[in-house]
């Protein structure tokens, strides 16, 4: 059912507080999962000051696919570097692990070293209107940093629960999830753009966690936001265990139709991706932010992912730092941080991509969409067990 209301605030508030209200969940941590590094206070995004996220989560409808009319397990996530009220340019840079999947926005990142506004993340036939949204939701509030608009949206695929052709995702949605934008802790698991989404034959979607520098180090913040969709059972690795290899029931996709794919393609089973976003405080240019996102690749092979041909596995990272970097008329004056002492920081984004994800499947619970297709939630006390085994 398509909610109709004639108060526009009346139905944003309704959507939002729908994905962005859950009480917390428990969280990888929580659980004893032993992970390196000292944690910011809401090991979150969020521990980088000034990012804001916002969330639209939409669940309705079960049984068979009526496309068009759902089940809808889909939803946006939204993360704003400065805030949503600040458009200030954030120096930025992106990463591509593997290809097969979309982030909008990267060549004009490339090219100017800046990130301006939000980066969104959502299922991947809504990137288009999630785009075209922002660009609106921008003039309406003058947030655009020059006069065309070129938002950075990214997507992971979720049409094993969600009726991915009906294009669920309304403008009203995304309107939602960039009001809802704040800081403060954020709901994982089923949330946002990750609400349909599988990660390694378990429940996926939105996780994230955070790492924070010694005094030594400059004791900047570097927080991870994952939108986890990738990988098989038997990869998955937690704290160095073989949880996949020891937890084998519910396994997703068994049931999908033969494809028509060459003999021997490893499609079957591997259909989802990964989008990575990073932020930090630590004044960082652009050619050291790719860097920075180049090493959330190491942070998702610890939880066994190989990256395979059918996995969209791209990445971006942001500094808050510099603010007004790309003020008119310049020059500008700007910080950086000497590249002999950026390597605590590539640990600790390897640390926290690590976290994220594990802690994405921690809070993700049991879902049924389409046609019946389950994905089930990582069962805590058989992770526990597993861990224990192997003296983890």
């Amino acid at each position: 059912m398509r909610l109709r209301c004639s108060s526009f605030f009346a139905l944003a508030l309704l959507v939002s507080v729908a994905g962005f209200a859950e009480e917390p969940g428990a969280r990888a941590r929580d659980l004893g999962v032993p992970f390196d590094g000292t944690a910011g206070p809401l090991n979150a995004i969020t521990d980088v000051g000034g990012v804001q996220v916002g969330m639209t989560s939409l669940v309705r409808g079960e049984g068979p696919l009526k496309v068009g009319e759902g089940p809808v397990r889909t939803g946006v996530t939204v993360i704003f570097p400065r805030g949503a009220k600040n458009t200030d340019p954030v120096y930025a840079g992106w990463f591509s692990l593997n290809g097969n999947g979309e982030m909008t926005g990267t060549t004009w990142m490339d090219e100017s070293g800046f990130l301006e506004g939000p980066v969104a993340l959502t299922n991947t036939h809504s990137v288009g209107i999630v785009r075209d949204t922002i660009i609106s939701w921008n003039v309406k509030y003058n947030g655009l940093h020059q006069d065309w608009s070129l938002p950075v949206v990214a997507e992971t695929w979720d049409g094993w629960l969600n009726d991915i052709n009906g294009f669920h995702v309304k403008p009203l949605d995304v309107i939602a999830a960039l009001d809802a934008a704040k800081g403060g802790p954020v709901p994982e698991g089923n949330t946002g753009g990750g609400t349909g989404m599988v990660c390694y034959g378990f429940k996926g979607g939105t996780g994230t966690a955070s790492r924070v520098l010694t005094k030594q180090e400059g004791g900047y913040t570097v927080g991870v936001l994952v939108q986890c969709n990738c990988g098989r059972r038997p990869q998955l690795t937690i704290a160095g265990v073989p949880v996949g290899k020891e937890i084998t029931q519910g396994v997703p996709y068994t049931g999908l139709p033969a494809m028509t794919v060459p003999a021997g393609s490893d499609m079957r089973g591997d259909n989802g991706s990964i989008i990575i976003v990073i932020a930090t405080d630590a004044p960082l240019l652009p050619g050291q932010l790719k860097r920075i996102a180049r090493r959330a690749s190491l942070g998702l092979a610890r939880t066994g992912s190989v990256s395979g041909n059918s996995s969209g596995d791209i990445f971006v990272a942001f500094s808050t730092a510099n603010p007004h970097a790309d003020a008119e008329p310049g020059p500008n004056t700007v910080e950086t941080m000497s590249n002999e002492r950026i390597s605590p920081l590539f640990t600790a984004t390897v640390e926290a991509t690590e976290e994220a994800i594990v802690n994405a499947m921690v809070g993700a619970k049991t879902m049924t969409g389409i046609d019946g297709h389950t994905a089930i939630g990582l069962p805590h006390d058989q992770l526990q067990q597993v861990l224990k085994k192997y003296n983890r």
